[in-house]
This record gives structure tokens, C-alpha cells and sequence, in this order.
């Protein structure tokens, strides 16, 4: 039985309290691991925050200290931290088949059914689904599915995809580029040719003054069509990739038509319209997938992290009837379709996340995020009088709110680099035991769909804690006047 999680509630920060001496597990994870997304000066100095153990929508770190996990993990925990389901899943299947591969003609019954389960859940129709391991591997996998496509269809020059900036797609080389943020890109020499980014629809930072919402939507359609001709226009312009809300970008949700518009672009320059869900999907803006939400008619569909409640790693890509047939004419031509993954299709991965949607179909879940998206709305919205927030926004069961020095001009702070006001709020919510995240003074919030409403009030009690805390932070340094 773990500890009642307000015995930590004052508690000061593990991550600058923990000793790296001798064989901690501190001290032993500086030594030896690298890790993603993290300043390696920072993290000797700092050391891990080390999880240890999870049960719904909590978990615990090695010192005991319990925090609502209110990002999800990555945005991806919709079953939470415990499930004893999909572990006896995953060990029966280990035990009857613990790994196979699909190369060559070879197949196995959970990649099977989970293929036909994902093309009856499909927001249009799709005609074949394929197997990666990340919502990275997936998106790398679509942009190879774009050229292969078109050099079978005799159009060597139409190979351009466009990206958004804010968006994300992940951070292999193809992903990573297709991506339009800039931590993704320097120094790793990226974007790669042919990968363009057109605006970020984000009303409350680029509208301009007067605009409405709907001249912003038609705006950003008219500078996509302006980037596509500029890039060569349906000859050599093939795709364009997006979230239907846009996740580690910020949680931005676009306009009202602004989706209508942008495939309206797309489908006059002959190019295809792929739906990156690898977070919306599965329940998480309160329908099935996002582009129900967001009436997007995708031709390509990306999907990861909620696929197996990320118990273990799988991702899909389903393609319709259009793309597969060049696809399939074209791998008759050379011989094979020379793309896959040792683990596409795992049958442990597999079977998992079968079993993960059929959790979900049985206990509604997905009915449940959607009746509970009212109340987390209502929680965002609370927090728009609040002195350091610009904009509170959300959709289903994610949402972020934005930290401005000035409400009126929408100035950020200037402390000597972006994020360090967002950054004061993450560190005050992991006092309080809350995992949020910041991104660019942008704090996010996606918890578990498991989450119920009084564990949703804690959430945002705690959150509102950490707000005010980080403004009498700010006040007492003098950096906020209001």
C-alpha cells in the first residue's frame, strides 16, 4: 500500500536533493546513460528523477514520493501505470510466441488481428495497415510511402512534403525534419531537401489585430497554396502532414474551418493529406480519433503511443485503397518493398495493444474522456484570470496554458531564455507531486483517460498552486510588475 500521496504535498525537489555518491542509482545513471531530450551539463549536475513503481494514474519515484502523472508519461498512458490485463496478455503471448517478424510473406494472429481491428476503427476508409515501433519509425515510413508512391506513378519530381512550424513528427532523420521546431533541427543538419514548413495555425500568437478567426484559417490556406507554388506546384509538391491538434508544439488547436480549407489546398495540387494521430488518437480529443474531431479525410494515418496504452512500443500506419495500389505495382516491379522493421508487427506488441482496445471498447473509455471534457475544460478555463496566463486552451482531455509577462500586448518574459517562467512552474508542480510539462513557457496537461473527476480536481489544485507560487517566484525577482 503506497503512502497517502499528501505526506509529500510540501515536499522540496528530488531532482536537487539526491546524493550521486557511491552506487545510488543517481550516481549510476550519470555514469552510464544517455538521455533523450536532456542538457548533459544540466543532468551531471542534477541527476535523474528515477520512477519506480505506478498504479493508475500515479507514479512513485525511489525516494517514495508519488506525483499524478498529468502528461501521461508522453502523452500516451491512457490505461495509466497498472493493468493487470495487458501484463497477462503479454506473458501469454510471450510464451506461446515471443517474437516473430512479417518479412518475406510471414505472418502471426496478433499482428493479423490487430490490422483488421485498426481498419474498423478507421475514420475513412483504409485499405492496409503497417507496422513500426514508434511514432517516429511511423512518420519516417510515410515520407518513404510518399516517394516510392510517386516514382511508381511516374512522377520522379513530386516529392516535396510540407510540414507546419510547431508541428511534430517525431525525430528520425525524415521525421525530425518534417517537424517544425527548431531544437529538433540544429545542429543535427536538418530539415532534409524537399521538406518545407508553411505557418503555425495558432490564432492567439500570429492572427493579426482585427482578424477573426475565420480570415486567420482562410490566411494560413492561402500561405500554404502561396509555399506550394512557390515549391513547384502539383508537379513536384506531394504531401502535406499534420496533428489534427498540435501536441508537443504547444496543444494548439486550430480555427474552426481551417482543416476545410488547408484540404481543399492540398487536394487542388494533387497531394496527400496525411493525419499524424500519434497522440490524438485513441480516445484522447474526445472522439476515437482526432480527425473525427477535426474532419480531417486523411489519406494517410499515423498512430502510436495509445495504440498499446504504451505498455509496449508499436506504432501503425494505415494507407488507402489509392496509395497501396502504386505501392503494390511498384514492389511488383522491383521485386519487393524493401522497407521494414525486425519488431514490425511484434506479436507481444501486437497482442497488447489488441488487448489494450478491446479495454477500451469494453470500460468506454474513450465515452468517458468525452463526458469528462467538459470538466477539464472547465479547470483550463479557470485558469485565464489568472495574472501570468495568456491563453487557456484545450481539447478533449489535453490542454495547455501559456505564461505571459503582459495580458495585454501578450509580451513573454525575457529572462534570458524562453521557457524559464514555464520552467518555474514545472519545478513548483514536481514539488507538489504533479508532472506537467513546459514547452516554451507553454505549460501542457494530458493525464491518463483513466482519470476520474475528483483525481482531475487534485491535478488542477495542485496546478494552481504551482501558478501562483511560480508568480510570487517572479514578483520577488522583481521580473513581474502586474
Amino acid at each position: 500500500m503506497w503512502p497517502p500521496h499528501s505526506i509529500w504535498m510540501g515536499a522540496a525537489m528530488n531532482d536537487v536533493s539526491r546524493s550521486f555518491r557511491g552506487n545510488s542509482n543517481a550516481s549510476r545513471d550519470i555514469a552510464h546513460h544517455l538521455h533523450p531530450y536532456t542538457n548533459f551539463k544540466k543532468h551531471e549536475q542534477t541527476g535523474p528523477l528515477t520512477i519506480v513503481r505506478g498504479r493508475g494514474v500515479y507514479v512513485m519515484d525511489d525516494d517514495g514520493k508519488e506525483y499524478i502523472e498529468g502528461m501521461a508519461g508522453l502523452w500516451s498512458a491512457a490505461l495509466g501505470f497498472s493493468n493487470e490485463r495487458l501484463a497477462t496478455v503479454a506473458y501469454e503471448q510471450m510464451k506461446q510466441l515471443p517474437f516473430y517478424h512479417a518479412f518475406n510473406n510471414r505472418s502471426h494472429e496478433p499482428a493479423i488481428n490487430l490490422a483488421e481491428k485498426l481498419k474498423s476503427m478507421a475514420p475513412v476508409p483504409m485499405s492496409k495497415v503497417f507496422f513500426a515501433n514508434s511514432g517516429s519509425e511511423a512518420n519516417d515510413t510515410v515520407v518513404k510511402m510518399v516517394w516510392y508512391m510517386n516514382n511508381s506513378l511516374g512522377r520522379p519530381k513530386k516529392k516535396k512534403i510540407v510540414g507546419r512550424l510547431k508541428g511534430y513528427h517525431g525525430i528520425t532523420v525524415a521525421a525530425g525534419s518534417l517537424t517544425g521546431l527548431p531544437v529538433n533541427h540544429r545542429s543535427f543538419d536538418l530539415p532534409i531537401q524537399g521538406i518545407v514548413h508553411t505557418g503555425c495555425p495558432h490564432f492567439y500568437r500570429f492572427g493579426k489585430d482585427g482578424e477573426t478567426e475565420e480570415q486567420f484559417a482562410t490566411r494560413c490556406a492561402q500561405e500554404l497554396e502561396e509555399l506550394i507554388v512557390k515549391e513547384g506546384g502539383a508537379d513536384e509538391v506531394a504531401a502535406m502532414i499534420a496533428e489534427p491538434v498540435m501536441g508537443a508544439g504547444g496543444v494548439i488547436v486550430p480555427p474552426k474551418g481551417y482543416y476545410e480549407k488547408i484540404q481543399a489546398v492540398c487536394t487542388k495540387y494533387d497531394m496527400l493529406f496525411i493525419a499524424d494521430e500519434v497522440i490524438c488518437g485513441f480516445g484522447r480529443t474526445g472522439n476515437v480519433w482526432g480527425s473525427q474531431t477535426m474532419n480531417i479525410k486523411p489519406d494517410i494515418l499515423t498512430c502510436a503511443k495509445a495504440l498499446s496504452a504504451s505498455f509496449l512500443p508499436i506504432s501503425a500506419v494505415m494507407i488507402n485503397e489509392k496509395v497501396y495500389q502504386a505501392l503494390m505495382s511498384e514492389s511488383d516491379r522491383i521485386g519487393t518493398w524493401g522497407h521494414g522493421f525486425t519488431y514490425s508487427g511484434h506479436p507481444v506488441a501486437a497482442a497488447v495493444a489488441l488487448e489494450a482496445q478491446k479495454i477500451y471498447d469494453e470500460t468506454d473509455l474513450f465515452g468517458h474522456a468525452k463526458r469528462l471534457t467538459p470538466v477539464f475544460r472547465k479547470h483550463i478555463q479557470s485558469f485565464a484570470d489568472h495574472p501570468l496566463v495568456g491563453e487557456a486552451m484545450s481539447a478533449g482531455m489535453m490542454g495547455a496554458i501559456e505564461i505571459v509577462a503582459d495580458k495585454k500586448t501578450k509580451a513573454s518574459f525575457e529572462l534570458g531564455a524562453i521557457g524559464v517562467a514555464g520552467t518555474k512552474v514545472y519545478n513548483h508542480a514536481i514539488a507538489r507531486g504533479l508532472f506537467v510539462r513546459n514547452m516554451g513557457d507553454r505549460v501542457a496537461i494530458c493525464p491518463p483517460l483513466i482519470i476520474n473527476e475528483a483525481e482531475l480536481g487534485d491535478l488542477f489544485g495542485r496546478l494552481r498552486q504551482s501558478f501562483d507560487a511560480a508568480l510570487a517566484e517572479l514578483k520577488s525577482e522583481g521580473h513581474f510588475k502586474g
